[in-house]
């Protein structure tokens, strides 16, 4: 069981004070906080890509560079790259040299992306949403094999015998496909054998046991080993001390961040209920104090089979020190917790 960290970098205005951080005070603050899941042995930040004023990252890999120069185990990956807006060769070659600067612990992240203002921003067709990602994710694999590239698409001028620099350090590029709960996404995971990455931010997490049992079984009916296949998860969170101390801490800037994107999807107002609700037993919050953030893991784990849990923390803006106090309580209480009940559980 693989434990981490996802942040979105939001610049939202401080719920209390009004203040909005900047930019570039939000970036350095993630490369803190990417040093602190290290220290902890945490195994994974993400980062994910956006191109609008409220998110600070546009290009996850450079962020995730300066981490990796002041880190030495965990792994670095986006949270997502959206691809269909990207060129599958400049991907692949700014991974590669992430990877290299970090010894081997990049990871790729793909996803169609949940927001759209870099379909105009590159001058991209929303009607080719779609399509788009599978070819630029063909491209993708076809680089991921290394070697001279022999490539066609509708999108993109073809390749032809050309080798991309520089080669990464492990010998291929971990890719994995983000899925917001879509069977469509699902599938086409498991057809490729490609580790999922589940956002589960809504809902009844168990209810997502259905779609991985779906992944399972395309996979193995694609001849893939299911044994080999990475299913991770993406949820919301915080943790501190006590319960009641995490939701109250974490409220404000969650409620923030729901309905400034509620607000432009049309969803209800997010109000101290459905908070309260979303971080019960069952619900898709996990935040709390490291007993109940472990205990709520542990059952995604035995009850939806995620092998790769990552807490995105902060929601919308929060002081940067308790920030790092919740990472901190994750890699050191929430983490020993869940690893060493899912190893006593699987060693039955």
């Amino acid at each position: 069981m693989e434990l981490g960290i996802s942040t979105f970098a939001e610049t939202l205005p401080d719920p209390h004070t009004g203040e909005t951080i900047t930019h570039a005070e939000r970036l350095r603050d993630i490369v803190e906080e990417i040093e602190m899941a290290d220290h902890v042995g945490l195994d994974v930040y993400a980062v994910g890509e956006h191109h609008r004023e409220d998110y600070a990252v546009s290009a996850p890999e450079v962020i995730l560079a300066a981490g990796a120069a002041r880190t030495s185990s965990i792994r670095l990956s986006s949270a997502v790259t959206v691809l269909s807006s990207d060129d599958p060769v400049r991907v692949y070659e700014r991974f590669a040299m992430l990877d290299g600067i970090s010894g081997g612990r990049a990871e790729i992240m793909a996803g169609r992306g949940s927001f759209i203002e870099s379909f105009p921003l590159f001058g991209y067709d929303l009607n080719d949403y779609d399509a788009l990602f599978e070819e630029k994710l063909d491209l993708l694999l076809q680089l991921q094999k290394g070697g001279p590239i022999h490539w066609s698409g509708r999108h993109r001028a073809p390749i032809s015998g050309l080798e991309v620099f520089p080669k990464p350090e492990q010998e291929a590029l971990p890719v994995w496909i983000a899925s917001g709960g879509t069977p469509d996404s699902t599938v086409r995971a498991g057809k490729l054998g490609l580790p999922l990455v589940l956002a589960i931010i809504g809902g009844r997490p168990q209810n997502f046991a259905a779609l991985v049992e779906l992944y399972k079984q395309t996979a193995a009916q694609s001849g893939h080993r299911i044994e080999s296949l990475g299913i991770a998860s993406h949820s919301h969170g915080f943790v501190w001390d006590t319960d009641e101390e995490a939701a109250d801490l974490f409220f404000p800037s969650t409620r923030q961040g729901m309905n400034k994107v509620g607000s432009e999807r049309g969803w209800g107002n997010y109000t101290r209920r459905s908070f309260d609700i979303a971080r019960s037993e069952k619900g898709a919050l996990y935040c709390g104090s490291p007993e109940t953030v472990a205990r709520k893991i542990i059952d995604l784990r035995k009850n939806v089979g995620i092998k790769r849990f990552l807490l995105h923390t902060p929601l919308g803006t929060m002081p940067h020190d308790q920030v790092l106090k919740s990472i901190r309580l994750f890699g050191e209480k929430v983490a020993p917790i869940v690893k060493d009940e899912i190893a006593q559980w699987e060693g039955r």
